[in-house]
C-alpha cells in the first residue's frame, strides 16, 4: 500500500520486490521445479543467486538483470568413477561453504538438499544460522525414508533438526503439514500450503496425438496406458503390470507405455522386467526403461490415452500435472493428497491403492466414460484446470509474501492469481 492507502503500483511494487535477495539452492535436483520457480521470481524481479549445476545452466538464466547463475556443482554424470565422484562432491561442498561465507542474500531458500543429507541438513543448516542466513525450506518429501521403507532413528532425528532449524516451511499438501506437525514437533504458523507448480520446463510444440503415436509404432485404435516418471517399489508399478495383463486376456486392443529410469532398485526392476517380457516381445508394452529428456516428453503424453497413477505411497506428484499440462486425463490411487487433484469424471478416476483388480475395473471405467469418448474436446479443460490451480504466478506470489514476511520489507502486491474453481467442465460425473 502506498502512503495514503491506495493499492501500490506496479513500478512501487516491482521496486519493493528488488529489495528482495534471495539464494535460490537447487542441490542441483528436479530441473523442472527449480526452472518453474526461478524464471516465475525472475518475472517478479526478484533478485536471485541461483545455485544449480550443469543441467540448470541454460541460457534462460544468463545476462538477465538481478539473476547470478552459480554452478557451484558442475557435470553429475552417473557413469563416472568413484574419485570422480568424491572429488566433485568435495569441491562442491567447499564451494557452497565459501558462497555461504562471502553472500549478499540474506536469505536462503533451500529446494532440495545435497549429496549428504544428514550433513546438510545438521552442521550445514547450523553453518547458515551461525552466518546469520534466514532459512526458507521447499519439503517436497517429509520423511522419504518412511516412504521408501528405509526410515531409521537417525533418519527422523535429523529431518527433525532440519525441520527446527528452518525458520519457515513450504509443503504442497494439507497432509503433510499435519505430518510436519504431528511427527516432527514443527508449529502449525512455520508451515505454509504452497502448490505445486506445473512444470514448464518441457517444450509443447504442434506434435499431435496421432503423429506422437505413429512415431511410437502404436495404432491409433489402441487403448494406451501411460506410466511416467521415475521407477521405485513406491510407485507400485507391479500393480498396473498385473492388471494390464489382466485386461489383455479380455481385450487386445490395450497398449502400456512405460517411460522412466529406474531408480536404486535392481531387484525390483529386475522382477518387473521378467514380468512384463513377453508383452515388450510381443509389442502389448512399449518400454523406455531410462532417463526421458525434456524433448521427448510430449511423445508420451500425446501418444497416451490416460495417465496411470499405481502408488503405493506419495507425498506429491509432479507427473499428474505434467499429464494435465497435455490434456491427459489421470487414474490414481487414492493415497497421500492424489484424491485432492482428481475431478472424479472430469479429469479422471481414483481407485483403491495396491488393488489391481480394482486398477483393471477404473482403467475399463474410463475406456467407456465420456471422458474417453470426448477427450478431443476435453484436453482443453484440463490443461486450463492445471493452469489455473499450480500455476507458477500463484505459488511465485505465496513465495514472495513469505520472503518479505522472513525479510521484513513489505510485500509487493498486484498480482492475483486466477481461481481454478471457475474451470468449467460440461462433462458428467459417472458415479
Amino acid at each position: 500500500m502506498s502512503d495514503n492507502g491506495a493499492a501500490a503500483s506496479p513500478l512501487e511494487a516491482n521496486s519493493t520486490a528488488r529489495r528482495i535477495e534471495v539464494a535460490l539452492l537447487t542441490g542441483g535436483a528436479d530441473k523442472p521445479y527449480a526452472f518453474g520457480l526461478a524464471t516465475e521470481l525472475m518475472s517478479k524481479r526478484v533478485a536471485l543467486d541461483l545455485i544449480g549445476n550443469d543441467d540448470l545452466d541454460i541460457p534462460e538464466f544468463h545476462g538477465k538483470p538481478g539473476v547470478n547463475f552459480r554452478n557451484l556443482r558442475g557435470e553429475q554424470r552417473p557413469d563416472a568413477s568413484f574419485t570422480r565422484k568424491v572429488l566433485r562432491v568435495l569441491l562442491y561442498y567447499s564451494r557452497l561453504i565459501y558462497y555461504a561465507l562471502i553472500s549478499k542474500p540474506k536469505l536462503f531458500h533451500i529446494l532440495w538438499n545435497n549429496r549428504f543429507e544428514s550433513f546438510d541438513r545438521t552442521l550445514l543448516m547450523l553453518y547458515y544460522r551461525l552466518l546469520k542466513k534466514r532459512i526458507l525450506l521447499t519439503v517436497h518429501n517429509v520423511n522419504a525414508g518412511k516412504r521408501d521403507s528405509k526410515d531409521t532413528l537417525l533418519n527422523r532425528l535429523t529431518l527433525r533438526i532440519q525441520y527446527q532449524l528452518a525458520d519457515h516451511i513450504f509443503v504442497h499438501s494439507d497432509k503433510m503439514k499435519y505430518e510436519l506437525i504431528g511427527e516432527f514437533g514443527v508449529q502449525d504458523g512455520r508451515v505454509t500450503v504452497v502448490p505445486f507448480g506445473i512444470n514448464n520446463a518441457v517444450p509443447h510444440t504442434c506434435l499431435t496425438p496421432s503423429e506422437a503415436r505413429q512415431r511410437l509404432g502404436i495404432g491409433k485404435d489402441k487403448k494406451t496406458i501411460l506410466f511416467f516418471g521415475n521407477i521405485a517399489p513406491y510407485k507400485g508399478l507391479e500393480y498396473l503390470v498385473t492388471a494390464f495383463q489382466q485386461l489383455l486376456t479380455q481385450n487386445d486392443d490395450y497398449r502400456l507405455i512405460i517411460a522412466g529410469r529406474p531408480k536404486n532398485c535392481p531387484k525390483y526392476w529386475a522382477h518387473l522386467r521378467q514380468a512384463i517380457y513377453e508383452d515388450v516381445q510381443g509389442g502389448k508394452v512399449l518400454l523406455r526403461g531410462d532417463y526421458i529428456p525434456d524433448d521427448d516428453t510430449e511423445i508420451y503424453f500425446k501418444a497416451a490415452d490416460v495417465l496411470v497413477l499405481p502408488y503405493r505411497y506419495i507425498y506429491q506428484s509432479g507427473v499428474l500435472f505434467l499429464g494435465y499440462s497435455f490434456g491427459l486425463p489421470a487414474l490414481a490411487a487414492d493415497v497421500g493428497p492424489l484424491r485432492e487433484d482428481i475431478l472424479e469424471g472430469q479429469t479422471g478416476f481414483v481407485f483403491k491403492p495396491e488393488n489391481p483388480e480394482d486398477l483393471a475395473r477404473t482403467i475399463e471405467r474410463y475406456f467407456g466414460s465420456d471422458l474417453f469418448a470426448r477427450l478431443d474436446v476435453r484436453r482443453s479443460n484440463i490443461c486450463q484446470y492445471a493452469t489455473e490451480r499450480h500455476s507458477w504466478d500463484k505459488v511465485g506470489q505465496i513465495t514472495i509474501d513469505k520472503y518479505a514476511e522472513l525479510l521484513k520489507v513489505s510485500s509487493p502486491k498486484g498480482i492475483t492469481a486466477r481461481d481454478s474453481s471457475k474451470v468449467s467442465f460440461d462433462v458428467e460425473t459417472h458415479s
